[in-house]
């Protein structure tokens, strides 16, 4: 059976063979598979100095201090932990700015501190879905507690927001400034102090790591802000207790260095495979480009054709594998919350779909790809 191109990326990736081999001594009987908590034999202080070294590379990759890190399920469990261990200090009630386009593990959590008494702002993005400082400045309030949460890229549009202008803006004002890093970790560059970034979400499975784990950085001046929403046995400082899954975090550590390595040339290829995509997509009727031509991730764009359903068109292209949106809503038949977010109309959003290229997708397969969806087109539209 051949299986259609795999172009959702933003969703999830493979596992490296370097990352897999990397992880399997710490799930064999032969190998390092105890727990990094047993600290009276050898098993124990093999998995625990894994996980240490694990901690001290994604700190470096992100300018921190590997006291900052501190490992969790994955970026949905790490925004959780940002937003609602900060909403749970003896400091009162807190005043939220976040914006309308962010991933849901963020506004749901919203949802759930608006209705505990905290007050929150979504602030308006451009028309290309960017959050900028000017919007932030508008939504502070005097007199009131304030934390900023506004992601980095998009995982819908590809839009990169620029926080580091947000983060200094925080930084000014005295701000708490948390960002979802899940798109953009390993494939753009993260200094946390540079960018004045109080706390970023990370998740593995974005990075050809495995699923299940993730980190959230918060710098030593944030960490007395935050409340462990856990309680268990005193792991990681007591801020997110439980056995740590010594294998997946390990493995995390691998992706990220491969990331790393590789950051600037993959950027570029994946920006050559965009254009090339687009050009051969782009002269079919009705194409529109919903994503930033320009202050983009080139891995991630969401297009679409007036007047042809999403839903219809993935139906059709049998022979790639993409989505109308974000794996979290791709279960229901709506128009993406982002798209809606932006202000286009039930129509234009219902046509969109979302194309994200990662590390094994080949010249050959955007080809391919781009193809397929020409025929798919000129067919629907012919009817």
């Amino acid at each position: 059976m051949n299986r259609p191109i795999y172009l959702d990326y933003a969703a999830t990736t493979p596992i490296d063979e370097a990352v897999l081999e990397k992880m399997l001594p710490f799930m064999s009987r032969e190998g390092q598979f105890g727990n990094p908590g047993s600290s009276s034999h050898v098993y124990g202080w093999e998995a625990q100095e894994a996980v240490e070294e694990a901690r001290s590379v994604v700190a470096d990759l992100i300018n921190a201090d590997p006291s900052e890190i501190f490992w969790t399920s994955g970026a949905t469990e790490a925004d959780n932990l940002a937003l609602k261990g900060i909403c749970s200090d003896s400091q009162g009630k807190k005043h939220l700015i976040t914006s309308s386009l962010e991933h849901k593990a963020i506004l749901d959590c919203c949802r759930y501190l608006e209705r505990r008494g905290h007050q929150i702002d979504y602030v308006q993005s451009n028309k290309y879905g960017t959050v900028t400082s000017a919007e932030i400045t508008s939504a502070i309030k005097e007199g009131i507690s304030s934390v900023v949460s506004i992601m980095h890229v998009n995982n819908e549009l590809g839009n990169i927001n620029p926080i580091g202008d947000i983060g200094s803006l925080c930084r000014e004002k005295g701000l708490l400034f948390h960002t979802d890093a899940a798109q953009s970790f390993g494939k753009l560059t993260i200094d946390v102090k540079e960018q004045c970034l109080d706390m970023i979400s990370v998740s593995g499975h974005k990075i050809y790591g495995p699923k299940g784990v993730g980190f959230l950085f918060i710098s030593k001046a944030a960490q007395k802000h935050i409340m462990p929403q856990l309680h268990g046995g005193g792991q990681e400082m007591s801020m997110r207790p439980g056995t740590l899954a010594t294998h997946q975090i390990v493995g995390l550590s691998e992706a990220a260095k491969l990331m790393s390595s590789c950051q600037s040339v993959e950027l570029q290829r994946l920006q050559a495979l965009k254009r090339v995509f687009l050009d051969n997509i782009s002269k079919l009727p009705g194409f529109f480009l919903n994503s930033h031509s320009e202050d983009h991730f080139p891995g991630i764009f969401n297009f679409g054709f007036s007047g042809v359903d999403g839903e219809t068109l993935l139906l059709a292209a049998s022979k790639i594998a993409v989505s109308t949106g974000s794996a979290c809503n791709s279960e229901k038949i709506e128009a993406s919350h982002v798209l809606r977010g932006l202000g286009l109309t039930e129509d234009h959003a219902a046509s969109s779909i979302r194309v994200s290229f990662g590390r094994y997708t080949t010249a050959e397969d955007v080809r391919n790809a781009s193809e397929e969806i020409c025929t798919v087109i000129n067919r629907l539209i012919a009817r």
